[in-house]
């Protein structure tokens, strides 16, 4: 089961500042287990979209290249104090996760 995200989303004139840190152990499936010597297998977040007030404002497609518990930052424009942020993620395996803020 996934972890919960973190987001926190602020207002300056009408350009919603939006920060989120996921919670996810992103591996890459070229990494071997230090124990038992055998590639730990891939896990990362493959898709990642994101609406403010209802609207879509990003869909992102990820690799394996990002790393462990992702930190994501972005601006939008014409956003207005409560709005509501929702960040979704799917993962190669099928997981998923999704969080909300309101923008202040």
């Amino acid at each position: 089961m996934a972890q919960p995200m973190k987001i926190r989303a602020s207002l300056k004139g009408d350009v919603a500042d939006v920060k989120v840190l996921m919670n996810h152990v992103m591996e890459t499936g070229t990494r071997k287990d230090a124990k038992t010597g055998q590639l730990v297998p891939a896990h990362y977040i493959t898709n990642v979209t994101c609406e403010v007030g209802g609207k879509p404002v990003m869909d992102a497609q990820w690799g394996g290249g990002i790393s462990k518990n992702p930190y994501l930052a972005f601006r939008v424009s014409g956003a207005k104090k409560g709005d509501k942020v929702v960040v979704s993620w799917v993962d190669n395996t099928g997981d998923k996760s999704t969080a909300d803020a309101t923008v202040g």
